[in-house]
């Protein structure tokens, strides 16, 4: 064992020595960053596992600039810590900036053929295609406001009846949403549903395959033909159980609607409006495109939209007094006799501030989804290899203290008056051709129950044996950051408050699930 391991080292490193040895002609220099050691090139430069990823790469700012790069075993990634010069290179030269590293772990786990890993190709452009039809404009998302509509009204009512599981909730809310939007799947109304716990583990996959520097097989794409007991093979086995996870969600639900539909009993989709309109063959490219770009709108919408409504009830109690002043305008704009709707945002600065915050305070995505140029540039003087990975650190763009006064605070007042600040939207959904296709819908269904929540519920720190049990503010490390686990009391600002969530059960009954037909 010891004389195999030995020689694969060895054979790695005689690949890598050839590499970094051979003679190069550089046009300019790399953008700065730490000296690059023989063969391993600044792997200690990764960011440890479970760290904050953005603060780490952050710290890149103060000792190299607003762009720093670093090269692991003849791989360059490139870090930008600056917000315009993330618009400049990935909006304007979007051309050469919108393709995605070559992963290999994302091969391994089948995740390379999803939209978010998908390089700049016509399969690329056929899911771009397909969503921006369905859900792209104001007036394709404004077909399934009554589905958001209803299923934020029901999160309230389920916070009322267990005020205790508030996480739980936000992730029931969100499935619903996007599983019936996507399939016209009906969730398990009160109890877990397979289909909703299946895809959420599934995103947990997908935010640690596309960690920046997590996946050595990424660095040395050699290990990927290690069987699992081999030393280095563990990356193998793990994808192996993302890849399977990952079919079962795209299979089961594809064949649930197809079913659905030859049955005549489906609700109107996406994936039922696409197959209506085109011929899909089974195992066609055009059902690749189906499958897949419909699994994207769970991975677009869902455990992003847990993460900023989970970062929206923090915020809240710790900041009583934002909190009072949006119950206030909601109060006076909208009244007590019914709740706040999409129709009322226009109306609702201060509330939409508060809206726009929770997208800076925290962002979904501190480090957004790697970027990868498709040909070699010259970027402000700096060499842009061909391949290199590029990480947008969002985080710093919107903690920016040039661009945010005192951006550790939770403060709506920033996006009013005058001179508002720049709206971090600008960096929360991606950057141009790769931007979310679903960020419409995603942000009608947090708006609207951002403004609901506050119109009907108190939100305040946990009392426990009469003190107040104290939020750490801390986040997950991961592509899509939540909130370390927190408590919060929530509670009906009063009996009619209260009464206008339970008239969700008259108004929309409770359906029965389609969790036995998907036969998960």
């Amino acid at each position: 064992m010891l004389f195999i391991v030995s020689l694969l080292v060895g054979s790695v490193s005689i690949y890598y020595l050839y590499v970094f040895l051979e003679p190069k002609k550089a046009s300019a220099p790399l953008p700065p960053g730490p000296p690059p050691k023989p063969i391993i090139g600044n792997i200690k430069e990764l960011p440890p596992p479970g760290s904050e990823d953005w603060q780490h790469w952050l710290d890149h700012k103060e000792k190299y600039g607003p762009i720093s790069s670093i090269t692991v075993f003849g791989q360059t990634l490139v870090v930008l810590n600056d917000a315009d010069m993330a618009l400049q290179m990935l909006e304007k030269r979007s051309a050469k900036y919108s393709s995605r590293p070559h992963l290999p772990i994302a091969e391994l786990s089948g995740w390379d053929k999803t939209l978010g890993l998908l390089p700049y190709n016509n399969r690329f452009r056929a899911y771009r295609k397909a969503t921006y039809r369905e859900l792209g404009s104001a007036n394709a998302a404004g077909k399934f406001d009554g589905i958001v509509d209803k299923e934020v009204t029901r999160f309230l009512l389920r916070v009322i009846q267990s005020p205790n599981n508030l996480v739980d909730h936000l992730r029931k809310e969100s499935g619903a949403i996007i599983l019936r939007i996507g399939y016209g799947y009906t969730i398990e109304p009160h109890a877990r549903d397979p289909l909703v716990d299946l895809v959420d583990k599934a995103m947990d996959d997908f935010s640690q395959v596309v960690l920046p520097g997590a996946w050595l097989v990424n660095f040395v794409p050699f290990l990927k033909y290690l069987p699992t007991w081999f030393p280095g093979g563990k990356e193998n086995e793990t994808a192996k159980e993302y890849k399977d996870r990952l079919s079962i969600m795209h299979d089961k639900t594809y064949d649930f609607v197809k079913n659905q539909m030859a049955k005549g009993t489906h609700q109107p989709s996406y994936v039922s409006s696409l197959l209506e309109e085109d011929t899909v063959l089974p195992g066609s490219e055009e059902e690749i495109v189906v499958k897949y770009s419909a699994g994207a709108l769970y991975g677009g919408g869902a455990d992003t939209t847990v993460s900023a409504l989970s970062c929206f009830f923090m915020a809240m109690a710790l900041n009583p007094t934002v909190q009072k002043k949006a119950q206030e305008e909601i109060d006076q704009v909208v009244g007590t006799s019914r709740l706040p709707d999409l129709s009322d945002q226009k109306n609702l600065p201060y509330v939409n501030a508060v809206f726009q915050e929770v997208f800076r305070w925290h962002p979904v995505t501190p480090l957004s989804v790697t970027h990868a140029s498709s040909e070699e540039d010259i970027f402000n003087g700096y060499l842009i290899p061909k391949g290199a990975i590029i990480v947008p650190n969002v985080w710093a763009f919107t903690h920016d203290p040039t661009n945010y006064n005192n951006p550790e605070a939770f403060n709506p007042d920033r996006f009013l008056g005058a001179t508002p600040e720049p709206d971090p939207r600008l960096y929360a959904f991606g950057f141009g051709r790769r931007i979310c296709p679903g960020r419409l819908l995603a942000e009608k269904s947090i708006f609207l129950t951002v403004a609901r929540a506050l119109a009907v519920l108190d939100i305040r720190k946990k009392v426990r044996d009469g003190k107040e049990v104290p939020i750490r503010v801390e986040f997950s490390s991961g592509t899509i950051s939540h909130p370390v686990p927190f408590e919060v009391d929530l509670k009906p600002r009063s009996k009619g408050h209260e009464d206008l969530v339970r008239a969700v059960e008259r108004e929309f009954p409770w359906e029965a699930s389609h969790a036995k037909e998907l036969g998960i």
